[in-house]
């Protein structure tokens, strides 16, 4: 044999392994957990820190693997038809072709990238400083080829953004929890409460406010003994003060700023009746803050804990008050229904012996979704009945039923032109009743 062929053959496998290596690299550096790297990183390990600084910029790292990827497959090809070819003659091509698909599928990406992704911390340590030099060495290269790609697609009319991602950081991390969720490594209620706190930038505060129907507010001018006793009966703690009209609120009365005052005069005055009413409650009341109804729920919630205030009063863009909102009800947009001993038990959402859902028609479309692991759609309405009246273009009249979303919606009650009551059923887990619907 041609001592050539010796040569061809040391070389090819030379360029086998090294392709093995720029597979391996690839992948374990694509697949690499960046906060297991940053805690490597922080303790101490240059291999951790110099992955972290590669996987920064990903379309240079990714161009220069490439580039030496194909680059060694290509040369070890050429050389494996070369020495087929004497070998075999004109049938070299055909097994050079054969063995070579072979040796790359197995040894070239099926193994090192199995190790990979088993290993990807330990094989992203280990390669990240050769890759690092290969990318330097390579950067005018792939930058060309960057720009002749570029120039390509925009010539066929496709916008390149190079500083954009594929996919937002919160995007990844909510993609990160619904595989886990799926693969029972993360329980339903782990993966709601973490989804709804990632979910708090994208939600206004006009989806969880409490609407001004059912605030409990009193008029400034009623009698000091009365405004104490409603203050008393009432399970909230601060109640809104209004004068004139109840969307006129000019201040807040927090319970135990009231007591704390009565009790400073009644302990004051030789008659406490008199003191009593003699009290002046704007003098205690808080100054009334009003925040936007389309103001993103993260955001309040940071104005709550830098105004170190747990009440907001909603407004819509004409200023006109809209409802209400407290620290509580974006803590329950990530924990769910928060109740303590002084809570008016609410109706909420009952199941039924054949597989319908009976609830309040003010229950919101999230709440609904996250206790039944529904997805209607909460674009165009917060509650279910908003989106029962969005969808009918009308408001429905007490047993009127339809079917939007694959879900059958019928009127228990309705009190003047608000729906209160509603049964649910799925139609998808009900043929005869589809087919009759």
């Amino acid at each position: 044999m041609d001592p050539s062929i010796w040569w061809s053959i040391a070389i090819i496998l030379t360029l086998l392994c090294l392709s093995a290596f720029f597979s391996g690299s690839e992948t374990a550096l694509t697949a690499v957990n960046r906060a297991s790297m940053h805690r490597m990183a922080a303790q101490g390990s240059k291999g951790a820190k110099t992955a972290l600084d590669l996987t920064d910029d990903n379309e240079r790292l990714i161009g220069a693997i490439l580039l030496g990827n194909n680059l060694v497959n290509i040369l070890a090809a050429s050389l494996a038809t070369a020495a087929f070819t004497m070998l075999f003659g004109e049938a070299g091509v055909a097994w050079a072709t054969l063995v070579m698909t072979l040796l790359v599928l197995i040894f070239a990406e099926v193994l090192p990238k199995t190790y990979a992704i088993t290993n990807p911390e330990t094989a992203a340590v280990r390669v990240a400083p050769i890759i690092r030099v290969l990318v330097r060495v390579l950067a005018p290269i792939v930058r060309t080829i960057q720009l002749i790609v570029r120039s390509a697609l925009g010539i066929l009319g496709v916008s390149t953004d190079p500083d954009a991602h594929v996919m937002a950081p919160a995007e990844q991390i909510k993609g990160t929890i619904d595989l886990h969720h799926s693969e029972g490594s993360v329980d339903k209620i782990d993966r709601d409460r973490l989804l709804a706190a990632l979910d708090l930038k994208d939600r206004e505060v006009a989806e969880v406010m409490r609407h001004r129907s059912d605030i409990q507010s009193i008029s400034a001018d009623e009698p000091p003994e009365d405004i104490l006793a409603f203050c008393l009966e009432s399970p909230h703690t601060r109640i809104p003060l209004w004068r004139g009209e109840p969307e006129n609120i000019i201040g807040v009365l927090h319970a135990k700023d009231l007591l704390r005052a009565e009790y400073k005069l009644v302990r004051q005055a030789s008659d406490p009746d008199a003191a009593l009413k003699s009290l002046d409650l704007m003098s205690v009341a808080m100054k009334p803050w009003f925040v936007p109804d389309t103001r993103p729920l993260d955001d309040l919630l940071r104005a709550f804990l830098r105004r170190k205030t747990h009440f907001a009063l909603v407004v819509d863009e004409y200023g006109v008050l809209q409802g209400l909102v407290t620290l509580e009800d974006i803590i329950e947009e990530i924990v769910g229904d928060i109740t303590d001993e002084h809570d008016v038990d609410a109706e909420g959402l009952i199941r039924e012996a054949d597989g319908a859902f009976v609830m309040p028609g003010a229950m919101t479309i999230r709440d609904l979704n996250r206790a039944l692991d529904w997805e209607l759609p909460d674009e165009e309405a917060t509650t279910v009945a908003g989106l029962m009246i969005h969808e009918a273009q009308t408001i429905p009249t007490e047993g009127q039923v339809f079917a939007f979303h694959g879900i059958r919606f019928e009127v228990l009650e309705r009190t003047r032109h608000q729906i209160t009551r509603l049964r649910l059923r799925p139609l998808m887990r009900t043929p005869a009743l589809a087919k009759e619907t």
